[in-house]
């Protein structure tokens, strides 16, 4: 059924308004990815202190071997989104979760939850956080979601030994070429390399302490955790805006493609009506040039 001018004008007025939306969703997007990426690299380079922290303890104390059990409770800490307009980027992770806790066969699982989303896409595969907490509103609030998580492991794990404890972090980090890679990553226990000790050491000084060793080696324990759970929700959030930016760009794109059909049928009825007008002013003035015929009367 073809469209009148007046519901094309309309269909295009209203989809330049839809335009503008989601081009300046695109552009929040790009605007609060950086400072979480910036997050992400500053904590790297901390985390990469705390790990020499560990090569220098062990090479003092002469490598200390961690007792290899099998954990008694499984924590899973799944990062995800509290907001939509990001495509699958819940669904992708709560599927890779879903897989891993299956594979889990010994031990008492449970699971904490960051984000609204993530937690209704865990519970389309049937699984049930414990705790759902909200994710950071910028990248001030990582620090605060990580103590608070820190926290949360330092109760869960109170009077049992951390070998009797496995946590998890599930999230969504970078990968190459742009793209987004659901990742599983170990966090308790501890991995045995990270307290072996290196046969020589690259420095002239040799690495010392004067704390007690129990209470370092505990400080060094936080803030790995600390650090790791910082890394994995900063890495969230920069792919969370990111996968929102593509799928911004994508809606962009398709409706920059239904403006210009529009637009072109929009003219096109533009120019019928005026054509069709013109027609009419034309046939007027033909039937006005026209010689009207003078009636005769006959008289008998």
């Amino acid at each position: 059924m073809p469209q009148t001018l007046e519901t094309l004008t309309r269909h295009s007025d209203t989809l330049t308004s839809i335009r503008g939306i989601v081009h300046t969703m695109k552009t929040l997007s790009a605007i609060n990815a950086a400072p979480y990426e910036h997050a992400a690299r500053s904590i790297e380079a901390y985390h990469q202190t705390i790990l020499e922290g560990f090569a220098a303890f062990a090479y003092r104390t002469s490598g200390i071997n961690l007792q290899q059990e099998e954990a008694w409770e499984h924590l899973v800490i799944v990062f995800g989104s509290d907001h939509g307009l990001c495509g699958n980027y819940n669904e992708a992770l709560a599927e890779v979760v879903q897989h891993h806790c299956q594979s889990q066969t010994i031990g008492k699982q449970r699971l904490f939850c960051i984000g609204a989303q993530m937690n209704d896409a865990l519970d389309d595969q049937d699984l049930l956080p414990e705790a759902v907490l909200l994710p950071p509103a910028s990248a001030e609030g990582i620090g605060r979601l990580a103590g608070d998580i820190v926290t949360r492991i330092d109760r869960f794990s109170r009077g049992q030994p951390l070998h009797h404890l496995a946590v998890t972090l599930a999230f969504t980090q970078r990968g190459e070429h742009g793209t987004r890679e659901p990742t599983i990553q170990s966090l308790l226990p501890l991995a045995p390399s990270l307290l072996q000790r290196e046969k020589q050491w690259d420095s002239r000084s040799l690495p010392d302490y004067t704390m007690e060793a129990g209470a370092l080696l505990s400080s060094l324990i936080r803030s790995h955790i600390f650090a790791s759970v910082f890394r994995a929700s900063a890495e969230a959030m920069v792919t969370e805006n990111s996968a929102r930016l593509a799928l911004m760009q994508q809606a962009e794109q398709s409706v920059d493609e239904r403006i210009e059909v529009v637009e072109g049928e929009l003219r096109s009825v533009r120019q019928t009506e005026i054509t069709n007008e013109l027609m009419d002013v034309i046939i007027g003035f033909e039937a006005l040039k026209k010689p009207k015929k003078r009636v005769v009367s006959e008289h008998p």
